[in-house]
């Protein structure tokens, strides 16, 4: 009789050999086979898929679907699947709310949570699956850390709604709050815009956060190239997940790790990405954090430097016209790839996991014909990237300006001070910012918040009262990728850690200058430094748990907003 114990072991179960081969892992094959595996499926590389579907949001809705199909590719290349789910907080659904402070803090528990499934199963490769805002950075910052072959699928963009014969998007209906409390809409006009603008599953649809770190994965590399694209509901979607199996296992029959994709070069190209399609100012704290997780050097200064020479070449929402759905039908991302390559904008010969380079991406875009979602290089929608990057005395370490969706770069006024956003967005609901003023929102930094929430249901009541063009508003916590206006965010150091901001009052003179790149208040730093020497921390809004954990370990929003020691 043939013994059971002595089959070799593949030469891809580089990690999963200590788990389930010989005499001395009989226990851990046999719990194993509990759940259905068999010797012969224990005896293949074992490959993770991780899913981080939930039931609080449209935006990963689709997962488990996609995760099957995954599985399937993973089988069909030779490996053995192991599926697992992990968090989501939706910032959408929680936007306004103290829930929101759950968001950026999702992103780290995401990461340690795939971080930490694979190294105790000893997987030798992973797929991650990811929807919602903080699920795309948070995978790629797990992948950086475990260094096992691997990749990450976007499972899709949501499909636009239709209201009163046009395209609309979650973004509409935050800025139609602003607009029924300033009566121009009705109720019952809000009830039906709310009732159609999210039609099913998929991440918003404009180049907001989700779409913009979406995008970003393709030019990192990590991702296959056009696949994430596809929208949720688009039939070629499973066909994508299964395809998406089969290249992972590809990836770790070869050994071929994410430190081979994402590098310097990539980071600069996922880094144009978001300049030239006006993409969410998250997408900065988010690759300062996949650039700490990498190992790589990484500023803000460098987002200055590579959108000052990016221009816009994507209409996209909130800054343009189309949504991520008009963008895949258009040609999608290797169109992009194709015309920043033109402009020698790129680094083409940067590798991505399905064998090809970005420069052979984008050589084989497959455009539609009269598509106005992408212009040539030579004739872009702006001549320069969609933020910028200011210091100043309010903001020595910096801070992040948006400049698509609006043609304002300076502004003048008075402060209007508020410690926090709810204390904002009651003064805005009632009628009482005035036109020139410059609002300030502080104490909602990584730590002060903590969380640094998101400020949409304030810019978008800006927009909606009709202030979008005459108020600039600045803040220590983020914006939402579909925020428009004369809005600066990340402001560093935060309020909470005796930053400049903390030293404001109301009427101080604030000057917002994006073309010399700086944020001052009109006071002399003597007068500064003494308002700093009388100020003291306010009292943590947590005590205890994962919010306390979180704001006694996060760093600056100038390096991330992470967690890992250094």
């Amino acid at each position: 009789m043939t013994d059971p114990y002595e089959r070799p072991s593949d030469p891809a179960k580089r990690k999963s050999a200590a788990l389930t081969d010989g005499t001395d892992r009989a226990p851990n094959r046999s719990m194993l086979k509990a759940i259905g595996f068999t010797d012969e499926d224990l005896a293949k590389p074992i490959v993770g898929v991780a899913t981080t579907w939930i039931e609080t949001m449209p935006c990963n809705y689709n997962q488990r679907e996609l995760a099957k199909e995954v599985k399937a590719g993973i089988r069909a290349g030779g490996g053995t699947p192991m599926e697992f789910n992990t968090v989501a907080i939706s910032d959408g659904v929680t936007m306004g709310t103290e829930g929101m402070r759950a968001s950026l803090i999702s992103r780290e528990v995401i990461a340690d949570s795939i971080e930490l499934v694979a190294r105790g199963h000893l997987f030798d490769g992973i797929v991650c699956l990811v929807g919602c805002d903080k699920t795309i950075p948070a995978a790629v910052m797990a992948l950086c850390r475990l260094d096992i072959p691997g990749a990450v699928l976007y499972n899709g963009s949501i499909a636009p709604g239709r209201w009163r014969g046009k395209d609309v998007t979650l973004q509409d209906v935050f800025e139609a709050v602003g607009g029924h409390a300033a009566g121009k809409l009705s109720s019952a006009d809000l009830h039906g815009l709310e009732n159609v603008a999210c039609p099913g599953a998929g991440a918003c649809g404009g180049q907001f956060t989700a779409n913009t770190m979406a995008t970003v994965i393709d030019f990192l590399g990590i991702s296959p190239a056009g696949l994430s694209g596809i929208p949720a509901t688009e039939p070629g979607k499973r066909a994508a997940a299964e395809q998406t199996g089969r290249m992972a296992m590809k990836l770790v029959k070869e050994d071929t790790r994410p430190s081979r994709f994402i590098t310097r070069n990539a980071l600069e190209n996922a880094i144009t990405s978001i300049a030239a399609t006006g993409g969410s100012t998250n997408g900065v704290l988010h690759l300062l954090a996949i650039a700490q997780e990498a190992g790589l050097e990484l500023s803000m200064d460098d987002f200055d430097i590579i959108a000052g020479r990016t221009p816009v070449i994507a209409s996209l929402k909130p800054g343009g016209e189309f949504v991520a759905t008009d963008l895949y039908r258009a040609g999608g991302v290797p169109l992009l790839m194709r015309e920043l390559a033109k402009g020698d904008l790129l680094h083409v010969d940067a590798p991505t996991i399905d064998g090809r380079t970005i420069g052979d991406i984008g050589a084989g875009a497959d455009e539609k014909r009269q598509q106005r979602v992408v212009a040539p290089i030579e004739t872009p929608f702006k001549p320069t990237g969609g933020l910028a990057i200011l210091r100043g005395n309010l903001a020595p370490e910096g801070c992040v300006v948006k400049l698509a969706g609006h043609e304002r770069n300076y502004q003048r006024g008075p402060a209007r001070v508020f410690d926090s956003e709810e204390a904002c967005f009651k003064a805005v609901k009632a009628g009482a910012i005035e036109a020139g003023e410059v609002v300030v929102i502080r104490y909602e930094g990584p730590a002060g918040g903590p969380g640094m929430r998101e400020m949409l249901a304030v810019t978008a009541a800006l927009m909606g009262e009709g202030l979008g063009d005459s108020v600039a508003l600045i803040t220590d916590g983020r914006f939402s990728g579909a925020t428009r206006g004369l809005m600066v965010g990340h402001i560093s150091p935060e309020a909470a850690h005796g930053g400049p901001i903390a030293a404001l009052r109301d009427g101080d003179i604030i000057e917002l200058d994006v073309g010399r790149r700086e944020l001052n208040v009109m006071s002399s730093q003597e007068e500064i430094d003494k308002r700093l020497a009388d100020w003291s921390a306010p009292a943590p809004r947590y005590k205890t748990g994962v919010f306390a954990k979180y704001a006694a370990s996060v760093s600056s929003a100038s390096t991330g907003a992470v967690t890992t020691p250094r």
